[in-house]
């Protein structure tokens, strides 16, 4: 693959939540509206397991997770049932529970920095408190608080790889080289022509 900056790419995965709600045209829209452009989609459910390698977590990350909430229990008076590592391991155990409750559109999203430009566009993890704008402020209204008492994954309706490495990582995990088409598109030509050659007749 080509190395210049516009070539740049990122993973995007439509959650079960924004499948149900019919949110993929809207979704996708929000993308190509900046310039960035689909180079592969997959729709379809995914395997348990591919998302334990997904999330990529180890027994530190776990024991730090389920320590702040054993903490947090202990602070409320409520009972601390099973060891921390556990505890930290049901935060991922939830997260492939919802991940595989229904189909999911999986995207790789290509152009300049669309690592960045996507997770901008995505905004934060938390919908209740992600801002006006993003796709998650916009068009849903989930929080953490309400997603604890229902003992539940937050509901945030995507995905998007954090860092170019992640991206990479995720990329291989889920799609084949052969299912991403390097193409152009007409509109690349005003993003990126250095002389915009050919514009005029």
């Amino acid at each position: 693959m080509d190395n210049h900056p516009k070539k740049e790419r990122t993973f995007v995965i439509i959650k079960p939540d924004g499948v149900q709600r019919s949110l993929i045209g809207e979704i996708v829209s929000r993308f190509e509206r900046t310039g960035l452009k689909v180079v592969a989609m997959k729709f379809g459910m995914a395997e348990e397991k591919k998302f334990w390698d997904h999330y990529n977590k180890d027994d530190a990350w776990f024991l730090k997770k389920g320590t702040n909430i054993v903490n947090d229990r202990t602070a409320a008076g409520l009972p601390v049932e099973k060891e921390a590592l556990e505890y930290g391991k049901d935060i991922i155990r939830a997260l492939v529970k919802f991940m595989t409750a229904g189909p999911v559109v999986m995207m790789v999203i290509e152009g300049n920095q669309a690592v960045g430009v996507v997770k901008k566009l995505v905004g934060g993890t938390e919908p209740a408190t992600s801002d006006v704008g993003t796709i998650r402020g916009d068009l849903t209204s989930d929080s953490y608080a309400i997603s604890a008492v229902d003992d539940r994954a937050v509901r945030n309706l995507i995905h998007c790889s954090d860092a170019v490495e992640e991206a990479q990582r995720e990329i291989s995990l889920w799609l084949k080289p052969e299912e991403i088409v390097d193409y152009r598109l007409v509109n690349e030509a005003i993003l990126y022509d250095v002389n915009l050659d050919g514009i005029m007749e």
